[in-house]
């Protein structure tokens, strides 16, 4: 039995609660014996695998209708895993031998859909958490959640895994004169493929791999983009040496210092791309190693982009002035005319809008105060998965380490719930 069921009914009436004097209008109160896991993505699914693994039972939550909508919904056609399947899969199963080095989109969502089925996880779906806060008086967590219908539900929970990741909501940057320009402005998120901007103006504002990959798809499609870049940024070839970069770096840094290995990458990088910085691509202070170690900026892993920039067919400008009807005015003093604009601006955590606690997440960004290795945890229960700024590596790590730590807390401590024992009831059943 996952969890066990304190329903009320809610019209007209209220439900008192033992733990907190504070009356709520609920539809239910559910009690998990286990950890309740916002987020049905690879994060939450890797943290309920290694949990289950372990003999710990878990309930995941997920306001999408599926699992890793992220990836689903929210991703362009072209996209490929940008490291080799063997930095990106899964705790306790392994990609398909048959996938390539670099899985497409499709074959990502359909491995995540086989580790699902496999590990016979089963997400609640279409619950969307509008708060989590933990309860100092009884000692357990309470998940607020809302249905497609708008109704209620509570989760109860000894202990809460957020695994809700740093890509939870779009970045919407607020550009002067957005609003009269005129033209269609989509975000990523809702960018398929350029078949729809064929022989269009098309300014693409962010320069990460999201952004270069979205410049070489418009390309593809006969359209006519040009890149912001507002900021530095390194550019690595994908592969070097027979080797992909990411790959050949984790095998560097085994024996060199990283400012020893960023030395060579940039090396290589500039004998197999040239001077980028000579195409409006200026490289930042540090090495793409340490920069990445400090910032969490993840370089551009060139898959053609940079040949397309070379030879004219994507343009470079620096940061946005402001956009008038059709036109986007940049700070150098030019301005282009444009029929639409694809906003790569990327990603945020949404941790601060549900979860009431401020010790362990900052409430700027929403990510763990503490850095890597050491944001994985935190007190009363609280767990993190998904927010190394390392991907799907860094979340791996973290789901095993958690249900590592959960495995000697579920062995040693006896369920409780109001302090009653398992399967004792606080509150009377339902009449």
């Amino acid at each position: 039995m996952l969890f066990m069921d304190y329903s009320r009914e809610v019209e007209g009436k209220k439900v008192h609660d033992h733990c907190n004097k504070n009356m709520t209008t609920l539809a239910r109160c559910l009690w998990m014996p286990g950890p309740v896991i916002i987020g049905a993505g690879p994060s939450g699914l890797a943290t309920a695998a290694c949990l289950k693994e372990r003999g710990v039972p878990s309930l995941i939550l997920e306001r999408a209708d599926c699992i890793a909508s992220l990836w689903k919904i929210k991703t362009y056609d072209r996209l490929r895993l940008h490291l080799p399947k063997q930095f990106c899969e899964l705790p306790l199963m392994p990609f398909p031998v048959n996938f390539p080095t670099y899985p497409t989109k499709e074959q990502f969502v359909a491995y995540l859909e086989a580790y699902k089925n496999h590990f016979g996880l089963e997400p609640v779906f279409n619950q969307t958490a509008v708060s989590a806060e933990f309860d100092h008086r009884c000692g357990f967590w309470r998940v607020k959640t809302v249905g497609l219908k708008q109704e209620e539900t509570e989760y109860m929970s000894q202990w809460l895994i957020v695994a809700t990741g740093e890509n939870a909501e779009e970045v919407v940057p607020q550009i002067e004169g957005m609003d009269g320009f005129g033209g269609p402005i989509v975000h990523t998120s809702s960018y398929k493929s350029g078949g729809l901007f064929r022989g269009k103006a098309v300014l693409v504002v962010g320069c990460g791999n999201s952004g270069m990959e979205v410049c070489l798809d418009l390309c593809n499609y006969n359209a006519r983009p040009s890149l912001v870049v507002r900021d530095s940024v390194h550019v690595l070839p994908q592969e070097m040496l027979g080797r992909s970069t990411f790959g050949l770096s984790m095998w560097l840094l085994k024996w060199f210092p990283m400012r020893l290995v960023d030395r060579f990458l940039l090396l290589v990088s500039r004998f197999m791309l040239g001077d980028t910085e000579k195409f409006g691509l200026r490289r930042p202070e540090f090495g793409p190693l340490e920069l990445k170690s400090r910032s969490g900026k993840t370089p551009v892993l060139d898959v053609g982009t940079l040949a397309k920039i070379k030879s004219g067919n994507i343009k470079v400008y620096p940061g946005i002035k402001r956009l008038t009807y059709r036109a986007a005015e940049f700070v150098n003093g030019r301005k282009e005319n444009f029929d639409a604009i694809v906003l790569a601006t990327g990603y945020k955590s949404n941790v601060p809008q549900w979860l009431k606690e401020t010790d362990f997440f900052s409430e700027t960004d929403g990510l763990p105060r503490k850095s890597f290795p050491n944001g994985w945890k935190g007190e009363c229960g609280l767990y993190a998965v998904g927010f190394t700024k390392r991907g799907l590596l860094g979340a791996s790590i973290d789901a095993k380490r958690i249900a590592e730590d959960m495995e000697h807390h579920w062995k040693a401590e006896p369920r409780k719930f109001h302090g009653h024992q398992l399967g004792r009831s606080p509150l009377p059943p339902q009449s």
